[in-house]
């Protein structure tokens, strides 16, 4: 299993990737330089590519100012936390502002939201 990352670092990895992405989509297309369709079509795809990146990148900034920002225990640096659990984007310490979460063992499962069939009634 591949190490646990901090959700912000991960989500701003996947559109830095998504930039090399579309770039070398638009480079391919350079090889189909007779063929100004299929070459239109790669520059299209490129640039696609990195508008979703741009769009990703925004929306992480506005998740980002949105985060609670926290001093880890470990390393004592600021890093901002998303969700019930995250890591710290520093030194990769578990991390929970959940007090009934403190002490277990580390799982990204806890900030999925679990679906119960019985609902509690509301007087």
């Amino acid at each position: 299993m591949k190490p646990y990352k901090n959700k912000i670092n991960r989500i701003r990895s996947f559109a830095l990737s998504l930039i090399f992405i579309g770039v070398v989509i638009m480079y391919i297309g350079i090889f189909f330089k007779n063929n100004e369709i299929i070459m239109l079509l790669f520059m299209v795809l490129g640039m696609l590519a990195i508008i979703g990146s741009t769009i990703v990148y925004a929306w992480i900034g506005m998740l980002s100012t949105r985060a609670v920002q926290i001093t880890c225990p470990n390393c004592g640096r600021q890093t901002k936390m998303l969700g019930r659990v995250d890591m710290c984007g520093h030194c990769r310490e578990p991390l929970t502002l959940d007090p009934s979460l403190e002490g277990k063992e580390f799982d990204e499962a806890y900030n999925r939201p679990e679906k119960s069939n019985d609902k509690s009634k509301v007087k």
